[in-house]
Formats: structure tokens, sequence, C-alpha cells
């Protein structure tokens, strides 16, 4: 998948949702981690999108098991024709098995995005752009995802993801939580590459998230 622009991907559980994104939607982030067979769901895929593949682990905000048969699911999907990215989380990768997964994508030609989550806090400055320059040297695109406390900590993240994008390279960023829910719209102006929505507000993956409609309205006009 190619995100020298940006690319607004809606989130599901369900990969028969895609008609009901297409409209909208450039890819859909498939999460593996909420469907009751992921891998026979991609067998069956016919939709239009491209499949950003995520299978998100419990102590990163999903529901899937720390175990080797996650990483194995990952490697599989990105196999499969229709997946054109793959999400690794960071922490998997500095542990060892999350590896597998971002050789499995290159293996397939398909884009790696290597993510951190920070469901607590804005971390300073310092320490964001450590956390997405380690995603990067891992992936093609980094992706930071953290709780703004205030417009502050989204100024210092929107901040860091201009700077990123002045120096080129190639990152997602995103601050979840209320006081951080127009970062989502916001971010792309800046220069972060996807955004994620769910097609129902009620099918949120993530703190103060937009509905796909929506975002891709805000975005539309703010760009």
């Amino acid at each position: 998948m190619d995100f020298d622009s940006f690319v607004l991907a809606a989130s599901i559980a369900d990969l028969a949702a895609e008609a009901d994104a297409r409209e909208h939607a450039d890819a859909v982030e498939f999460r593996m981690d909420l469907a009751a067979d992921p891998l026979a769901a991609l067998d069956d895929y016919d939709g239009d999108l491209p499949v950003l593949a995520t299978n998100r682990v419990e102590w990163e905000g999903g529901e899937a098991a720390d175990d080797e048969a996650r990483v194995e699911a990952l490697c599989d999907a990105a196999a499969h024709p229709a997946v054109a990215a793959v999400d690794v989380e960071l922490a998997a990768i500095a542990a060892g098995d999350g590896r597998a997964a971002v050789e499995a994508a290159r293996e397939e030609d398909a884009t790696a995005v290597v993510s951190v989550h920070d469901f607590e806090e804005t971390p300073p400055r310092a320490e964001l752009a450590r956390l997405l320059e380690q995603a990067r040297e891992f992936g093609d695109v980094g992706k930071l995802a953290v709780t703004a406390r205030s417009r502050g900590d989204v100024l210092r993240l929107l901040a860091l993801t201009h700077a990123q994008t002045e120096a080129g390279h190639a990152v997602a960023t995103m601050a979840m939580g209320e006081a951080g829910r127009h970062s989502r719209a916001v971010a792309p102006v800046y220069g972060s590459r996807i955004g994620y929505a769910p097609v129902d507000p009620a099918d949120a993956t993530a703190p103060g998230q937009y509905d796909l409609r929506t975002l891709r309205r805000l975005v539309s006009d703010l760009g």
C-alpha cells in the first residue's frame, strides 16, 4: 500500500462491512483480534478496498492473546492478496516475536506499519521522537497513538508530526481521548499518513474516534 499521501482506513472486525466503508475509505483496517475466524474471512474477502491487517495484542488495546499463534496469523494474513499492509507493535518487535510479521510483510511486498500506543499519557517530546524513530527503524510507517490530557499534549504531537514529515519520514500519529479527538482530523494537515475510523460510531476501537463519514469530511475540508 502506498502511504505517500494520507490513507483513511475504516476499522472493521467483519470484512462484510467493507461495502459500507467503500464510499469514504481508502482502505480497511481488519481487526483480526476481534474476528471469530479472521483467516477464513480473508479467504472469503472479495471487496474493493485494500486491507491493513491488525491483530492487536491485549496489552496494547486489543483482544488477541500474547502468543506465537497471534504472530503466525498475522504472517499468514500478509500472504493474502488483499492484504496490502500489516500492523505490528513495536513492543512485540522488541520482544522478538513481532519481527517475523515484519519480515513476512516484506517478503509479500506489503507495507509494515510499526505501532506504539500509550493509553495513559502523552510523553515528553524527546520520548515521542525516540519512539517514532524506533518504529520507523523497523517499519515502513511509524505509528504513534498517545492519550492527550490537554491541548498542549496535542500540540506537542502535531509539532513532532510536522518535523518528522519535513524530514521525509512516513508517520501516522493521533491523540486518543476527548482532549485529543480533533487531532484525528488535524494531524493529516501536518503530515500524518493514516487515519482510522469506524463506519458506525458505536463500533469505535479507540477512545475519541470520529465515525468514518465525519472524519472523511473533516479531513477533506481541512486539506
